[in-house]
C-alpha cells in the first residue's frame, strides 16, 4: 500500500498502489478504463515497463482485466475485494509498526485525535 508501498518499496508497487489508491477513492470506478501504460508511464514520469509491471499485478490479483485490443479496466467486484485486501495488509503489516512507533514516541491516542498546530 499499499494504500500502499513506503519509499522503500520498488517502484512498481508504489504505482501499483498509487493506482489501488485511486480505484478505492473513486478516480477509477469498476468498468473504467485504465490509462494506457504509456500515457500513465508519461503522466507519472515512469518507466513504461515497470508501469506494465505494476498493471500485471494488478491484473494477477483480479482488480483490473484486459479487453484485447482495447485496454485495460477495472474489474466487477474489484473495489470491494481491494478494500478488503488492503484493509487485511493495513491491519497486519503497516499498524503494528504504526503502533510501536506511537509507543517508542510515547504519543498518548488522543494526541493522535488531536489538530497538528502548525
Amino acid at each position: 500500500m499499499t494504500v500502499i508501498g513506503g519509499e522503500e518499496s520498488p517502484v512498481y508497487l508504489r504505482l501499483r498502489g498509487m493506482i489501488s489508491a485511486m480505484i478505492l477513492d473513486g478516480t477509477y470506478a469498476e468498468g473504467d478504463q485504465l490509462p494506457s501504460v504509456r500515457v500513465f508511464a508519461s503522466e507519472h514520469g515512469a518507466n513504461p515497463l515497470t508501469v506494465a509491471k505494476a498493471y500485471q499485478s494488478l491484473q494477477d490479483k483480479g482488480y483490473v482485466a484486459v479487453k484485447r485490443g482495447i485496454g485495460m479496466f477495472v474489474a466487477s467486484g474489484a473495489v470491494e475485494q481491494l478494500r478488503i485486501d488492503e484493509r487485511a495488509q493495513f491491519l497486519t503489516q503497516s499498524w503494528p509498526r504504526i503502533r510501536e512507533h506511537i509507543a517508542r514516541l510515547g504519543i498518548e491516542p488522543a494526541e493522535l485525535l488531536d489538530p497538528i498546530d502548525a
